[in-house]
Order: structure tokens, then sequence, then C-alpha cells
């Protein structure tokens, strides 16, 4: 038996940053005899075991084979023959077909290493075809590691890939795993760069991929097209680490640029409501997470109001913080602004411009909460009605007030 250190933590490490996880290929060994070492298994579709002491995870070297479209559509091949170098062959990239033995020695047979001193992300055989998550791996790595660029026969691999319909077989949790995953990288317009290079946006996010050559009008818009506003407004919350419900809103927040009509280009009436829409189209597709779908819907459909934050009477100001149910939620408050600011700010030349609105919106806020709504609802028994009208008056009042306050 032969235990190797493989993958992301090699890559990591030869990268100069910190190791999160550690992966190990065992080789000369069956299940039994890792089973008999107190090794626990925990793999589904093959062999993976975590250490008793450490619970990492421990791999038999494997090989696969394609028998059917997709990524499931794999036999997978495990004994004590098979050898490390077969194991690494079946990987996805060179930075990540490496492995240190037990002295250390670094173990490259794809040049993985000469890869990423170049910066390049290179699939390691054809095997990369058999699997379309790989395109989707990819496109996160671009997102990780800014200085990298795909190489041109890999990315024209991509393009075959998705023009036999592999991307098409990719199941919705999987598709969703790796947006996510990318979405919370340092540059996550990078991976949407790679997907659009090689066709694959347009089939696992054709709501998104229509937006570029989208026009907006170029005095609120400097950068003009919608495609590229939506990368610069990711990019801006991901710049401010933002979470993944605000970077989620803000890709899906102009979704509805892509339906209008050209002969009303470049405006975008009602765009708010189909963005909503489409939203919801997105989210059942790839079953995204309740938190992250509510707060794009809010912020597809309100952005526009909370730009105009500071020049909203009180009332309707009320009303709309009432829509978005702040004070129940008021970490929500937070979420939406930082996704509102981030379309705001994501503008050619824009970056730096102040945003008033957000503490606007977090003054009124505040006010409403100081409103004693159980005391009204005494002053009111018996009337649903009449207790939800006066609460909401004296939140508006509340609101009114603070200009007074500001004047005085």
């Amino acid at each position: 038996m032969k235990i190797y250190r493989v993958g992301g933590s090699v890559r990591d490490e030869l990268l100069g940053v910190p190791v999160k996880d550690r992966d190990w290929v065992v080789v000369g060994a069956t299940p039994e005899e890792l089973i008999a070492r107190g090794f626990r298994p925990v793999g589904r579709d093959f062999p993976v075991f975590l250490h008793p002491d450490t619970h990492e995870e421990y791999a038999l070297a494997r090989t696969e084979r394609k028998t059917a479209p997709g990524y499931r559509g794999f036999t997978v091949h495990y004994a004590p023959d098979v050898t490390l170098e077969d194991d690494l062959a079946r990987r996805d990239l060179t930075i990540n077909a490496m492995a240190r033995d037990a002295d250390g020695t670094l173990i490259d047979p794809h040049g993985g290493l000469a890869d990423l001193r170049a910066g390049v992300l290179r699939h390691v055989g054809t095997a990369f075809a058999e699997d379309p998550v790989r395109i989707l791996r990819l496109a996160r790595f671009a997102a990780r590691f800014e200085r990298f660029g795909v190489a041109p026969e890999t990315l024209a691999l991509m393009r075959r890939m998705v023009e036999h319909g592999e991307a098409d077989a990719l199941v919705a949790e999987r598709v969703w795993q790796e947006l996510a995953r990318g979405l919370m990288e340092r540059h996550p317009s990078r991976m949407f760069a790679v997907l659009r290079g090689c066709g694959a946006l347009a089939r696992v996010l054709p709501e998104l991929d229509r937006l570029w050559g989208v026009p907006q009008p170029a005095a609120h818009h400097p950068e003009v097209d919608t495609g590229v506003h939506t990368m610069m407004v990711v990019d801006h919350a991901a710049a401010h680490d933002a979470s993944l419900a605000v970077r989620f809103a803000a890709l899906m927040h102009d979704l509805g640029k892509g339906t209008t009509p050209p002969p009303q280009w470049p405006r975008h009436l009602g765009h708010e409501a189909r963005s909503a829409t489409l939203l919801e189209t997105v989210c059942e597709r790839l079953r995204v997470p309740g938190e992250c779908r509510e707060l794009a819907r809010l912020v597809a459909r309100e952005h526009c109001r909370i730009h105009r934050a500071c020049e909203l009477r009180p009332a309707t100001l009320a009303r709309l913080l009432e829509r978005l149910d702040v004070l129940r939620k008021p970490r929500r408050l937070e979420e939406i602004i930082a996704a509102c600011e981030a379309d705001w700010r994501g503008r050619a030349g824009r970056a730096d411009r102040p945003y008033p609105q957000g503490d606007r919106l977090r003054e009124a806020a505040r006010a409403m909460r100081s409103v004693d709504a159980g005391a009204i609802a005494g002053a009111h028994a018996g009337s649903a009605g009449a207790i939800r009208d006066a609460v909401h008056a004296a939140r508006v009042a509340a609101i009114a007030a603070l200009a007074d306050t500001r004047s005085g």
C-alpha cells in the first residue's frame, strides 16, 4: 500500500496560498484493508474513506469509463493494480493532476507545474470531454485564479462538448453547486466569461446570456451593455465580501432587460417585473435555495425604487420597507442595500460614487421600528383593518418626522 497527497492541496501549496483541504489517493489496497485499519467508508459512487484520526478523505486509485451522457454516466474501476498515474490521468486539469509521495517528491506526469507557472488552465486528456461538470469547474477556477487563462485547445474542446449536447445533460443540483461556488470566488465575472466563450452559458443560464448586446441609456450606464454592467455589479459585490444571496441577487437583478423588444432600446420600461418572473424560472430550474431566491426576488422588483429612496415621500418609503419586510428581518435590509449599492456602483467610472440611499433606508427603518404597534393594536381592538391602517399611519409619521428633525 502506498499513499499520495493529490489534487488541490498540492496545487495550492505550489501557488503559495493557504491549503484548506488535503485529499489522498491510496494505491495497492482494497476497501477491506482500509476498513481493517479503522478507515470509515463514505463514498457512494466509488471507494472513499475518512481517516480514523484526521477525518481527511482517502480514495482508492481508480479509473473511469464513459457509459452514458451526463456526469453520472461512468463505470468506475478500482483495484490494487490501478496505479497513481492511472488515477491522475482521469483528472480534469493539469494543475489538479499532481501528487506528492511520502517523502514530499512531486509527481507531475502532465506538466501541471509548468502550467501553474505560466497561468494556464489546460485539460489533462480526452477524458475531460466525458464529464460536462468539468466545464463549470474550469470556469470556477478562472474566477478564483485571476491571472490564469484557458488553453486554446481546452476552450475548443469545451465548445465541442457544448455543441454535442453534453452541457444539456447537467443536472440542476450540480449546476447550482458550481455556480454558487464560482459566485463566491474573487472575480465571478471571469467564470461567466469562460462559460460564454464556450457557449455553455446559453445552455445553463440563457436568461443571463441574452443580456450581452442589449444597450442601456449611456447617461446612466456609461458601459451601455447590460451584460457588461451585470458583471461589474457581481464583481463589485464580490470585492466587498458580500454573501452568496447578495451576489446571486446582483447577478439576477436585470434579467428582464434581455426581453425588452429592440425597438424600445435603450429604455427598459417594466423590466423589474419581468426580471422577477424570469428569476422564478431560473430558481425553479436550478433549485436555488430559498434565502437566495427571496432576496433576489425583492432586489429584482424594487431596486429602481430603492435607488430613488432619497426622493420618495414618507408614505411611499414606508410601503416600500413594508414590502421588503425589513422590520421582521433586519438583516435583510443590509443585504438588499448591499445588492443595490453594487448595482449603483457597478458602472463604468462610477465605482466610488456615494450611495446615500442606504442611510435613508436605515433611518426610515429605525423610525418605523420606534412605533409601538402593540399600543396601537390595544387602542383599536377588534378591527384588524383599523389596526393595520393605524400602524401604517404611525410609521409614515415617524419617517416624516425625520425631515422635521433635520430641518430643525
